[in-house]
């Protein structure tokens, strides 16, 4: 890391002209670094991102962008140990820092799975099945996502230095965007050092990846139509940001993730012996300790029934009385410093405000006993807890950013929602009762106000990752209040980047452009069998024509008494007879398919390794004893693994009658060899 702060730009580390404001350390007030961007050239950053970045990106596939991103989060994490270093800088204690440095590590990681599990070997997403326009079947309709040739940008908070930004920087790079960070200055210099070991890396395209340190002013006017901005930050700036002429006129997408008053609701079901009373307990004071309860994800309003709100408050204030505050690399020490000095007088302004309607019940927000440090250089608050009095407006209003949890009581469940509905839109609420009833009821009332819900009880506790973890797989984000973007969420977060098109034409123009076999569109049938043929031989439309088989009563017996499978359709003629759908005995319909592949396998060894599924599968006729079918299997997809020495295959499988009616469709999946076996 650079005494003075640098920015990451068209190809170089730039340091500004001028010292910039001092960065100083949250448990000491040592200065760290200096910050500025004047002299910085925005519109070099944005072009270097367009004409650089975003093609290189883009000629990637898929997979290779997931496989780059997995590279990286291994790189990140062989420097671990120094980031935790720096990141106790910032105020974090040692687990502050995992779930910062870890969280955002292992969300790369997440994008990567997601990416080679879920995404073709290609630059283009198939969405859905086509749609049928005309009568004939030539003229179809297919959705399709295509990457933009535009620029991400992401303006991240304070509290979450690296996650903030991996967490941001995944989906994008996936969906084939160049990404501009810009870090909140107070703590940007554990982003610099986390940017500067990925460009030391080689392992990202050159201008996938820039970092703007200081003020971003004048960035957003060189952004356009292609262009996104992903906020994470306060609904002030927000609001500003959406009134900006890029955004307003230019066609300039904005997500924002904004204030949020996340709350807890303890269901009236739990008594002070349940499990559930303690999980919950826990989870207050988790959500009021990780990061100094400096999360946007932490819980600010505890709902409890009033009948057992003391001893709530008891259990709550208890395990607040046994954790330390101090210098966040002390042993023991549970809480760490706030960001900056500033940042602590601005939680002790919420919580004077919140003290209009509510007694603190523990804590002092001006004095606290602190380990290894002194309590005033350093931002060190003590946690507070408030009970707010009956029909108090201030605590679904204010949200102090720090230590601070606001204890609220409910008669019933719809008083339960109301209160939490007075949040106007959160990132995260959380229910604990262990009633399958109360469960439904209170989780159909908040889902309209949340993004995520999480739903605690003895029995998903051993494996739940918390109220206040957001999860790769899962959305983050939340409605109103809370900015009403949407990030994460798996494979959404990365659509989100992309446009989808609907294209119309014929089957074989939708084919040449998806890259995969498109009902109606040509077949080609040689000599060869495509069993026979490797990956790199196998083409799109390569297809074998089977000849013909009668399923016999014989089969259909045997198949039952072989299975056990002994249904009455199949086994007993008068049943099966008054059967409207039926009139009588018909083969089952994995006997079906099993004669299918008997019909359509090439049995010697060849570059065909494995069939590992059947996708789709869909029986639309029966077939009685005594009916002839035979089956067309067509090469649909090839999916070649970067990773390995074989690729995936999906083949169109239509199994016929005698009458050429299909009696059963479904896509078989197989393993075969990019070259052919010695």
């Amino acid at each position: 890391m650079s005494a003075h702060l640098q920015s990451y730009a068209a190809g170089s580390w730039f340091r500004a002209t001028d010292e910039g404001p001092p960065l100083l350390d949250a448990t000491t007030g040592e200065e760290v670094a200096r910050v500025s961007a004047t002299g910085l050239d925005l519109a070099a950053m944005v072009d270097h991102a367009r004409t650089v970045g975003g093609p290189a990106v883009r000629a990637l596939t898929f997979h290779q962008r997931a496989s780059i991103l997995k590279a990286v989060a291994k790189h990140l994490g062989e420097h671990k140990d120094e980031l935790y270093a720096l990141s106790a800088r910032t105020g974090a204690t040692l687990r502050d820092s995992q779930v910062d440095i870890d969280g955002g590590i292992g969300t790369m990681f997440s994008y990567a799975g997601k990416g080679t599990r879920e995404l073709p070997n290609d630059t283009l997403i198939l969405d859905g099945g086509t749609e049928q326009l005309g009568r004939t079947g030539v003229f179809l309709g297919q959705h399709v996502w295509t990457s933009r040739p535009g620029v991400a940008v992401q303006i991240n908070a304070f509290n979450f230095p690296v996650w903030g930004m991996l967490e941001k920087l995944a989906p994008a790079f996936l969906a084939g965007l160049p990404t501009i960070v810009k870090p909140a200055s107070q703590t940007a210099y554990l982003t610099e050092l986390t940017v500067r070991h990925i460009i030391d890396s080689g392992l990202m395209p050159e201008g996938s990846l820039q970092l703007l340190c200081g003020s971003p002013e004048g960035l957003l006017d060189q952004l356009g139509a292609q262009d996104s901005i992903a906020f994470t930050g306060s609904a002030a700036t927000g609001a500003m940001l959406r009134q900006h002429p890029a955004v307003l006129h230019g066609g300039v997408q904005l997500g924002v993730e904004a204030d949020s008053l996340n709350c807890s609701i303890l269901g009236p079901d739990v008594t002070a012996d349940d499990p559930e009373l303690d999980l919950f307990v826990k989870g207050v004071v988790a959500e009021m300790t990780v990061k100094a309860g400096q999360k946007c994800t932490a819980i600010r309003r505890a709902i409890v029934p009033a009948a057992i709100a003391d001893e709530v408050i008891a259990a709550i204030s208890g395990r607040l009385a046994q954790i330390t505050v101090g210098n966040p690399t002390s042993e023991g020490v549970r809480i760490g410093a706030l960001a900056s000095l500033g940042q602590r007088d601005e939680v002790r302004k919420a919580v004077q405000t919140l003290r209009g309607s509510a007694e603190i019940v523990f804590g002092d927000p001006d004095h606290v006993d602190v380990v290894d440090a002194d309590a005033e250089t350093g931002a060190f608050m003590s946690p507070i807890l408030l009970r707010a009095a009956a029909g108090a407006s201030e605590p679904h209003d204010v949200e102090p950013f720090g230590p601070v949890s606001t204890v609220l009581t409910y008669d019933t469940i719809d008083e339960a929602v109301a209160l939490a509905a007075r949040g106007q839109g959160s990132l995260v609420g959380s229910l604990v009762t262990h009633d399958p009833e109360v469960a439904r009821a209170i989780t159909v009332g908040l889902a309209p106000w949340h993004g995520r819900i999480l739903v605690l009880d003895r029995d998903a506790a051993p494996e739940s990752t918390g109220h206040g973890s957001p999860l790769p797989v899962l959305v983050h984000g939340g409605p109103g209040r809370a900015g009403g973007g949407e990030e994460l969420g798996g494979i959404r977060g990365v659509l989100h980047h992309m446009q989808r098109t609907a294209i119309q034409a014929s089957p074989d123009m939708l084919t040449a452009i998806t890259g995969q076999w498109i009902k109606g569109s040509v077949q080609r049938v040689d000599d060869q069998h495509p069993f026979r043929k490797s990956l790199a031989e196998l083409r799109i439309g390569d297809t074998i024509r089977s000849a013909s088989r009668t399923v016999t009563l014989a089969d259909i017996s045997h198949f039952a008494e072989f299975t056990g499978d002994t249904f009455y359709a199949h086994t007993d003629p008068v049943a099966a007879a008054a059967n409207p759908l039926f009139g009588g005995i018909v083969a089952h319909g994995y006997l079906v398919v099993s004669i299918a592949a008997g019909l359509f396998v090439e049995p010697n060894p060849g570059p065909v390794l494995a069939n590992f599924g059947v996708d789709n599968l869909r029986f639309l006729t029966p077939v009685k004893a005594d009916d002839t079918i035979d089956v067309t299997l067509t090469v649909k997809q090839i999916t070649p693994r970067n990773s390995a020495d074989y690729g995936e295959v999906r083949w169109d499988a239509v199994v016929t009658n005698a009458e050429g009616k299909p009696v059963a469709t479904y896509d078989v999946l197989t393993l075969v060899s990019k070259t052919l076996p010695e």
